[in-house]
């Protein structure tokens, strides 16, 4: 048996980024495996997640999770195999879903890990399309936005991890129409030949509001936000009365340093009767083994498809992230440290 890594290379938050991040808020630094203690095994990150959500905790503001640390390591979704074992739960050779990504290898508590089988769905799936980001549509469509047979569903940031579920479940699900945004021409040509989308638009290419308008003549009944500014504006137009809004994200002020004009026209609210909810995929995880059951039986029959953009090399780990705030990625933005 070869020798157990006595360092690992890990990305710290050196700086609090004003606005958009820049390579210089981070570093790659090389620090010391701990020693096992009882109950907790180390693994090998084969695959670790970078997620929008991470940009928040960025700041030092509190909110539902708390900040990453300044020359602390960050943390998020990683899976990995477990090399090494203190708990009897958990053997060598048995791969997790942990949260102490952005390293190469971690020590973590085996009650802190969810055992996952590469044999059911490829590792990344368990870090996007039936991980947290899967869990998130489900969750925010049927739950949070109470979907229902016959709804129209517009979807924002539709081509991410996120969103493209949203709208395949809503599909799935029996929506009348599911519309989408999103950044390029070539993610909209995705969404509607390859997710099955019934109309998408790209919002660089003008009005989001009359890009909605036009493709959504009759309304929309459902909104899953993950765009938030403009993108909130044109849905509260566009929504019927008792509409719902799920609202996930708001990726377009992340890095603002200045408040957001819009939505501008919330008294619409009032007249429509909306119901506009937040969405926390932690108050949620009830729904995880009906989600797991339906969401993995239509990939294995490949009624749901989902898109992944990898990474390769630790050395990379910053630039995935700050190129999921670009918008650089389709699908779930991954790195991954091995080709395994």
């Amino acid at each position: 048996m070869s020798a157990l890594p006595t360092t690992s290379r890990e990305w710290h938050l050196v700086a609090r980024p004003h606005g958009w991040p820049t390579p210089e808020d981070f570093a790659l630094r090389e620090a010391a495996v701990p020693e096992l203690a009882e109950g907790q095994v180390l693994v090998r990150n084969q695959h670790f997640s970078v997620d929008p959500y991470m940009r928040g905790r960025m700041n030092d503001v509190k909110s539902y999770v708390p900040p990453f640390q300044l020359d602390e390591p960050m943390d998020g979704g990683a899976v990995g195999e477990v090399i090494a074992s203190r708990d009897d739960s958990l053997a060598v050779g048995d791969h997790v879903l942990h949260g102490l990504g952005w390293r190469e290898y971690a020590v973590v508590d085996a009650k802190r890990t969810a055992k996952v089988d590469p044999s059911l769905a490829p590792l990344t799936a368990y870090l996007g399309v039936l991980g947290m980001p899967g869990l998130t549509a489900y969750a925010g469509l049927l739950e949070v936005a109470s979907f229902k047979e016959g709804d129209a569903v517009f979807v924002s940031g539709a081509a991410g991890a996120v969103g493209s579920e949203v709208g395949q479940i809503a599909k799935l699900k029996g929506a009348s129409r599911v519309i989408g945004s999103a950044g390029s021409d070539e993610k909209v040509k995705l969404l509607v030949e390859e997710y099955g989308f019934d109309a998408a638009f790209n919002y660089k290419n003008g009005n989001v509001t009359q890009q909605l308008k036009e493709a959504a003549p009759e309304g929309i009944d459902v909104y899953f936000d993950n765009v938030g500014g403009d993108h909130l504006e044109a849905a509260i137009s566009a929504l019927n009365v008792h509409g719902r809004v799920a609202i996930c994200g708001m990726i377009s002020m992340y890095n603002a340093t200045e408040p957001s004009p819009a939505p501008r026209n919330l008294a619409m609210v009032i007249g429509k009767r909306l119901r506009l909810q937040g969405l926390l995929v932690s108050d949620h995880s009830a729904l995880q083994p009906q989600f797991v059951e339906e969401v993995s039986a239509w990939i294995r029959s490949g009624e749901l498809k989902y898109s992944e953009t990898k990474v390769a090399g630790i050395e990379r780990g910053a630039d995935a992230f700050l190129g999921l705030l670009r918008g650089e990625n389709t699908g779930k933005m991954i790195v991954s440290l091995t080709e395994a």
